[in-house]
């Protein structure tokens, strides 16, 4: 019998696969645990329609990063921050701060895990990376300087 898993089953495959069981496995464990339905018309035809709308909403997801990345790649954030003697910061600029920088600036929200920099404990020019979308890398430059 064909079923449509509705959740990941062990041993038998994922959540919204297509696959071929015996008809007492199907009737006496999948059904009645809610894990699976028959694959019906119908239920072959949501099937399609929530894989289309999961691509689709990929897709956008991509674009839109992309957009982003776009409008982020080359841009030089400017940052300030209190030095002792010699130039050397008091503490350091973190991910956070440049996350917090691009979105008053540019209004995009960007979690401070994907952005990628190496210790910045000076005044100086620093090169950073903003993950944005599997594949999509935003390389934006961070001035430092005294306030």
């Amino acid at each position: 019998m064909k079923v449509i898993l509705k959740a990941d089953v062990k041993g038998l495959g994922k959540k919204g696969e297509l696959v071929n069981t015996s008809d007492g496995y199907a009737r006496n464990f999948l059904f009645p645990r809610s894990l699976a339905v028959e694959a019906d018309a119908q239920n072959m035809t949501e099937l399609k329609n929530a894989e289309a709308s999961k691509q689709f909403k990929f897709e956008t997801d991509k674009a839109a990063a992309q957009a982003v990345c776009d409008k982020l790649t080359g841009q030089t954030i400017k940052m300030t921050a209190k030095a002792g003697k010699g130039g050397k910061l008091f503490g350091s600029v973190t991910s956070k701060e440049i996350a917090q920088k691009i979105k008053a600036e540019y209004g995009v929200d960007i979690d401070k895990r994907k952005v990628t920099v190496s210790d910045i404990k000076a005044f100086g020019t620093y090169n950073a990376s903003v993950k944005l979308f599997n594949g999509i890398v935003a390389e934006v430059k961070v001035q430092v300087t005294e306030e």
